[in-house]
């Protein structure tokens, strides 16, 4: 039990590293939290000070969520393994490495490092996902990038790319008899509704037709570099 609690915990700290607000102070001396939509992600990274930080940011948040399930579920042994990772009926570790990217995602969400202000998850739990099973993510990531390419709205591509995860899960596992563990469907579905839930503003102003889109797929100046603040 204690070896777990570690493992969340560790798991916890490592997803708090805010990598939008980080970057864009590093690079531009910019607290994002008081700019663009308020929010402490990659996305608002990109439309506030540019591509470099937005970049950037993408890639500390993906990697959290990848060295949760991938690393630190792994290097921490658990010895008995408790009866309830193996509720859904498959292996305990891939669930063990769930919890631990979980544990990224709220960290992500609720950061100890940046007064619990932060982003909505997508890219942490991308990265959870991939180290557990790539195919599936990179099949998850061609939808997402399709919808992208097609609506320029980054919330509807996220929304969409999250209810496609346990969808082609689902059609791996019962369509073409893949070996993919049951506990993914289940977390997937589940994170799937965490994602849309946590996008509920931004389903509103879709409906409105007031959300932001991407205007141009070049590299960008950010808001503060057009005098858009």
């Amino acid at each position: 039990m204690w070896s777990l609690t570690v493992i969340l915990l560790i798991s916890y700290f490592l997803g708090s590293i805010p990598g939008a607000l980080w970057s864009s102070k590093a690079l531009h001396g910019v607290d994002i939290r008081n700019h663009g939509s308020h929010n402490c992600g990659a996305t608002n990274a990109f439309r506030v000070v540019g591509w470099q930080a937005g970049a950037l940011a993408t890639a500390v948040d993906f990697g959290k969520g990848f060295l949760a399930a991938g690393v630190v579920a792994s290097v921490i042994r658990i010895d008995p393994i408790p009866f309830g990772l193996s509720l859904f009926g498959g292996d305990p570790f891939v669930v063990l490495g769930l919890l631990a990217g979980v544990g990224a995602v709220i960290g992500h969400m609720y950061p100890i490092f940046a007064r619990f202000e932060g982003g909505k998850g997508v890219n942490t739990a991308a990265g959870m996902l991939f180290a557990l099973t790539p195919l599936t993510m990179a099949i998850t990531l061609a939808v997402f990038v399709a919808v992208l390419l097609s609506s320029r709205y980054v919330s509807l591509s996220s929304i969409t790319a999250a209810v496609a995860f346990p969808t082609i899960v689902a059609l791996r596992r019962f369509g073409f008899g893949a070996d993919l563990d049951p506990s993914l469907l289940v977390f997937g579905g589940l994170l799937a509704l965490s994602i849309v839930v946590a996008h509920r503003s931004n389903i509103q102003r879709l409906l409105n037709g007031t959300e932001s889109q991407i205007s141009s797929f070049e590299p960008a100046q950010g808001m503060l570099g057009r005098g858009e603040l």
